[in-house]
């Protein structure tokens, strides 16, 4: 064990010498092949179907801003929403009036409504400014419903907002600025007015959602509903939907998931992946993946342009003469010594390290593991996000 911990070290201090100008490349290898299996909840594993949150949706008004709100003259739906609202307060604009308001902002309003929450419960929510609000820091919003997908209103937000960002200007254009003024938080800032109907079983029966996808994974919640529980309590549907039979009084059915959603279950190995993101040049790869025997070449060419500014004059007492400056190109090719690596049967940590000791850029090894995929080397599936 310790000689397996110190061949990590070192091949971690080698990648922590690679150049990581340009982008970063994580390898992340996992020490699960020599240590013990770690077993996981069924909570952590899988979800109950019909158990979820919904996204509530509004549109609302910030008032009491120190002249950072909107300009109206380019965001009219802040001047048309104030209209609209005084006029329901009773309060009518006299015809054509040009209202120049800077303490006024129109912002979205967006909370979470968790499942099984009850009228005059309390929602936290975010509240994000829609126009060209420079901050919304001590500002208040008023009333805003918060609407479901169906339309229907679900909360009701108000409150003042919490903005942790912080900015300061002078009279000459200077700013600066402290994390972001244009999104705030309101804790409990809206409160549940209808409740959404949660169905918790249907005919007797609770359905497990596993989170991924994976037929091993799936056979052993059921194995351990089923030695828990007593044969057959818990059937498999398809690999990632477990039907467990549940009692009919909703008060056993509470603690009977308690009982099921604590079980430990030993996730499956999961299959070989190797995550590329082409823009940040970040490479993940999980400890299942190998690869067979293959050889990697790899060199660098360079090609260096630079200019130097060449001073033409004109002759003495020639007419007309005038002094030209000109640019002098020089065109360098440099081409690196290349490397040829051997790798067969290599586990993660000999990749990394192989692909490290030939000299490999972050770019590059974006370019290298898709070739070694088409050679049918990679023995895992590339993913390019």
């Amino acid at each position: 064990m310790q000689t397996l911990f110190a061949r990590l070290a070192r091949a971690l201090r080698f990648e922590c010498t690679l150049r990581f100008a340009s982008a970063a490349v994580i390898a992340v290898a996992s020490l699960a092949s020599a240590l013990p299996a770690h077993a996981e909840r069924i909570k952590d594993l899988a979800s109950i179907q019909g158990v979820r949150s919904n996204a509530l949706l509004g549109y609302g008004l910030v008032v009491g801003l120190d002249g950072t709100g909107d300009q109206t003259t380019q965001t009219p739906f802040t001047v048309q929403s104030l209209t609209t609202m005084l006029s329901q307060l009773g309060i009518t604009l006299p015809p054509g009036t040009n209202l120049q308001l800077k303490n006024v902002a129109a912002v979205m309003v967006t909370a979470v409504l968790p499942a099984f929450a009850r009228p005059g419960q309390q929602l936290d929510v975010t509240v994000s400014s829609l126009g060209n609000a420079k901050s919304l820091r001590g500002g208040t919003l008023l009333m805003t419903p918060l609407k479901g997908a169906d339309g229907q209103v679900y909360a009701l937000s108000q409150g003042n907002i919490i903005v942790g960002g912080v900015g300061a200007s002078t009279a000459g254009g200077t700013s600066v600025t402290v994390n972001h003024l244009s999104v705030g938080r309101i804790v409990a800032g809206a409160t549940v007015e209808r409740l959404v109907p949660t169905a918790l079983a249907h005919d007797g029966n609770v359905t497990l959602s596993v989170n991924s996808t994976d037929f091993t994974t799936t056979e052993r919640i059921v194995n351990a509903i089923n030695g828990a529980l007593g044969d057959g309590m818990a059937v498999a549907i398809d690999g990632r939907t477990v039907q467990v039979s549940a009692p009919a009084d909703p008060a056993q059915r509470v603690s009977f998931l308690a009982r099921v959603e604590s079980l430990d279950v030993t996730r499956g190995i999961a299959s070989a992946k190797v995550i590329v993101n082409a823009r940040t040049g970040s490479v993940v790869m999980n400890r299942a993946v190998t690869v067979e025997t293959c050889a990697i070449a790899h060199g660098n060419l360079s090609v260096s342009i630079t200019s130097e500014p060449v001073v033409s004059q004109a002759r003495p007492f020639a007419p007309g003469g005038a002094t030209v400056v000109g640019e002098r190109a020089q065109i360098e090719i440099k081409q690196d010594k290349g490397g040829l690596t051997m790798m067969s049967g290599a586990n993660l940590n000999d990749v990394v390290k192989a692909l490290n000791a030939i000299g490999a850029t972050p770019q590059d090894l974006l370019s290298i593991l898709q070739a070694m995929k088409s050679a049918g080397a990679l023995r895992a599936e590339l993913e390019i996000i």
